[in-house]
């Protein structure tokens, strides 16, 4: 029985110490913050039974031992499913419409640059401490226009929140800059972005097409991309920014 509350209650120490710090079983710091709260818990077991001989004090330490290597392990095996991702865990969001959503292994920075609706240049820079999405589309892409207005519902659902989202036109020319510029007006609360088409080529890697959605975190890195048409009105689409927005730049 002692050895079970000294367990329970390392475990809960090491588990309330890593959420504090937003850390979570699946990253090596969580997991270690874990297994120091179990040491804890079984040394402070053992500290009260070193009364007995000392054949039952090297057959509790080694009981105490396995224990400890049993539960870690059934603890690494199943945190996905035990508990909630915090933060980063993005690859086990790409579901149902979001199934295409590409996680980058090296998050990086991007050279997006635009111009606003205001005239002025915008890049990423000037949008750190936000969750960024940026829309690369054109007025010929048939499945750009047809994902536009679940990008707008998704604006719409972070107002007032760390959320930027920015639907980039890199149409040439300036009729098809005006039909690109009518189109969004038509979509609130989007505003319109546009950019030079070589845009789709200065990232890395290049965009194979068009529509291209990437996911900024709020250090100004490219997590993710989704190259072709998505519905962003979605939980799924939602639960990948609300992902981004409960980590810390």
């Amino acid at each position: 029985m002692g050895l079970t509350l000294g367990l329970t209650l390392g475990l809960a120490l090491g588990l309330t110490f890593a959420r504090a710090r937003g850390l979570t079983i699946g990253s090596p710091l969580g997991r270690a913050r874990l297994c120091r709260g179990l040491v804890g818990g079984v040394v402070g077991h053992m500290s009260e039974t070193q009364g007995g001989g000392a054949p039952a004090r090297k057959s509790k330490a080694l009981i105490a031992v396995v224990a400890v290597v049993v539960l870690v392990a059934a603890l690494y095996a199943g945190y996905a499913v035990i508990f909630k991702p915090h933060g980063g865990d993005l690859k086990s969001l790409a579901t149902g419409p979001m199934a295409k959503l590409v996680v980058a292994d090296k998050p990086a920075p991007q050279p997006i640059q635009a111009q606003g609706p205001d005239g002025k240049a915008l890049s990423l820079a000037g949008l750190k401490g936000q969750v960024v999405v940026v829309n690369l589309w054109a007025t010929w892409c048939a499945p750009c226009k047809e994902e536009m207005p679940t990008l707008a519902k998704l604006k719409a659902r972070y107002a007032g929140k760390d959320v930027k989202v920015l639907p980039i036109s890199l149409d040439k020319g300036d009729a098809d800059i005006a039909k690109a510029k009518a189109f969004i007006a038509d979509k609130p609360p989007l505003d319109f972005y546009h950019g030079d088409y070589a845009l789709a080529f200065a990232i890395t890697p290049a965009t194979e097409g068009l529509p291209t959605t990437l996911i900024f975190d709020r250090a100004g890195r490219e997590r993710a991309r989704l190259e072709g048409g998505a519905d962003w009105s979605t939980d799924q689409a939602g639960r990948i920014v609300d992902a981004l927005l409960a980590e810390k730049s």
